[in-house]
């Protein structure tokens, strides 16, 4: 999407970062059955072979279908099936249906990422570097594209396994719960900064283009709103309090009958949680996640606080020291290299003075933005162009990544954007005020 890959790959270096990617997608579906990988629990949720046969489809029709001598796609069918949202490719199956395409099964669907891997591979291999180099952007977006749905495999199958009367438990056992521990703040003088990627590695097209914003002086929280935290509000009347809510988001909780986040349910007053773990008790000091952006921000109002911005969000990273996620201060953070799938309590504040926790990983953190374009934002020709920004109304900004986001897919810039009401998502809590106190 942007020309900030690798600007010049080897074949063999290709092939393995293919090879990986595509691996750990097959990886992460084989404890399921094909059972399992049929269902679709909810319009917003994807059955499992879908997305093994969608990001499958990504590079068979922006790489293969571009530049493969005599192209011709490995099932016509296909084409239509597993188009997500590409309007100028054609017609594409309607998303809140796909659970009712029961073929191809999920072994048809791995005979098709065989096929498309192996010409991948042999298109990579016959090509020299310049002309290699040139297909370098195509590659790195197929390669994000496909981890982000990695993470959407995980949290969809998370709700499809949700629905099923056993609850069945998708990765072994649970984690220790964690010690609650103080709130803390950084404060951050604002002042004219820059916001957005600026330049080196990949980025999707949303993160472009950097420009300065100005910020007023605030503080942010050095760590996310935890369950303990959530069951305050919740003993406080936050789901019966229409003054805290927006008016939207307060139709929503009287329509959809919201008194917790979305995997909690009550049992003899004991609250529980459904995880991809199994169903155990809420741990009072993990983040509390899995809540929309109209629970946030009616949980910052009762708090007396705010949400803070994505610019604010950024900056005081960049603050804090953590720019790059591969850093040493977002080393061990708990992304999905760590396979806890699921959030968990900070860790112990560390250095003399505030620094903030859990910035990358656990939850995805919503923010009081809404997901518009950057001042002179232009998106790509073509339609690579509709990946992002033809979504740039009604949705919310996220940021940071969550338990289930590849190690090496998160980032400082990262722009995620889901719609106000939604919850299935890994998605939290971090609360910020309007300036430094006095």
């Amino acid at each position: 999407m942007t020309d900030h890959g690798p600007a010049a790959w080897d074949p063999t270096t290709v092939v393995d970062r293919f090879e990986q990617v595509r691996a750990h997608t097959e990886l992460l579906a084989a404890p399921l059955s094909p059972e399992d990988q049929t269902v679709q629990s909810m319009p917003d949720v994807s059955p499992t072979k879908w997305h093994r046969a969608h990001v499958t489809w990504f590079f068979e029709t922006f790489l293969l279908a571009e530049h493969e001598d005599g192209f011709t796609p490995f099932q016509e069918q296909y084409w239509f099936l597993f188009n997500s949202y590409y309007e100028s490719l054609g017609p594409r199956y309607a998303r809140p249906n796909r659970g009712l395409v029961t073929r191809p099964g999920a072994h048809e669907v791995g005979d098709y990422r065989r096929n498309v891997d192996a010409r991948v591979r042999d298109l990579v291999e016959r090509l020299d570097d310049g002309a290699l180099g040139k297909l370098a952007p195509v590659l790195e977006l197929g390669f994000h594209h496909e981890q982000q749905h990695q993470e959407l495999l995980l949290m969809d199958i998370k709700h499809v396994l949700s629905r099923n009367p056993l609850q069945p438990s998708y990765a072994g056992g649970r984690r220790a719960p964690g010690e609650p521990d103080r709130l803390g703040w950084l404060d951050v003088e604002g002042g004219l900064v820059e916001v957005g990627h600026g330049g080196e590695g990949f980025c999707f097209d949303n993160e472009l283009p950097r420009h300065r914003q100005w910020l007023e002086p605030y503080r942010i929280a050095d760590r996310l709103v935890t369950n303990g935290e959530w069951l305050t509000f919740m003993a406080d009347g936050g789901y019966d309090r229409p003054q805290l809510w927006l008016s939207e988001g307060w139709a929503r909780v009287q329509a959809e009958g919201w008194r917790a986040p979305f995997y909690w349910s009550e049992h003899d007053g004991v609250w529980l949680e459904h995880t991809l773990h199994g169903t155990w008790p809420v741990d009072p000091a993990s983040p509390a996640t899995h809540v929309s952006f109209f629970e946030a921000e009616a949980y910052a109002t009762w708090a007396g606080k705010r949400l803070p911005t994505e610019a604010e969000w950024e900056h005081a990273a960049v603050v804090d020291g953590q720019r790059d996620p591969g850093a040493p201060t977002t080393r061990g953070a708990n992304l999905a290299d760590l396979e806890s799938f699921h959030p968990r309590a900070a860790a112990a504040p560390t250095g003399g003075g505030p620094r903030l926790r859990q910035l990358y990983g656990d939850c995805w953190e919503w923010t009081a933005s809404a997901y518009h374009p950057y001042p002179g934002f232009r998106a790509p020709d073509g339609a690579i162009g509709e990946y992002n920004g033809k979504f740039m109304s009604n949705q919310m900004v996220l940021r940071g990544g969550c338990a289930l986001t590849p190690p090496d897919h998160a980032r400082l810039t990262y722009r995620n954007f889901f719609p106000h009401a939604a919850r299935w998502a890994m998605s939290g809590v971090r609360l910020a005020d309007g300036g430094a106190p006095a």
